[in-house]
């Protein structure tokens, strides 16, 4: 199963129409985002929680890392830089953080919300590698300005 990203966009916009709680909005994404594709293996969030510091935020899969600092892993890396991380081998990843042994890629994104502040990092993993694409990138980037930005 591949996920539709214009149906998946649709389906967020419907579920999350008036909500601005920014849990109930990453519950929501998590869980219809994993479900979506059989490519993501472990989906949540990491919320900004303090200066250079992530904690586990809502996902679907198994345990995550309580804790993340900006200085550390693929999701540190998004953080401290703003910019999505697509990483094809979590191996060759320099820090990569494995709080999954399973995972193998990696996408993690950003996450804004309406006053442009960082406020979390949405982290897909996968167990198959080289599992995501510049389009799926972009595509999320698109879903999660949709949702977070009235936040």
């Amino acid at each position: 199963m591949a996920v539709d990203y214009n149906t998946l966009s649709k389906t967020l916009a419907s579920l999350t129409e008036g909500e601005d709680d920014t849990v109930a909005l990453m519950a929501t994404v998590a869980c219809e985002l994993h479900h979506s594709d059989d490519r993501f293996d472990w989906t949540g969030f990491y919320r900004v929680v303090a200066p250079d510091l992530l904690k586990i935020g809502p996902y679907q899969g198994g345990h995550g890392c309580l804790q993340i600092p900006f200085s550390r892993g693929v999701c540190g890396a998004a953080a401290r830089s703003g910019e999505a991380q697509l990483v094809a081998d979590v191996d060759a990843f320099p820090g990569h953080i494995a709080c999954a042994s399973s995972t193998r890629s990696e996408l993690v994104l950003p996450v804004w919300n309406a006053a442009e502040q960082l406020i979390a990092v949405l982290d897909i993993d996968s167990d198959q590698a080289n599992a995501f694409t510049l389009d799926d990138q972009q595509q999320l980037a698109a879903i999660l300005q949709q949702v977070f930005a009235r936040a």
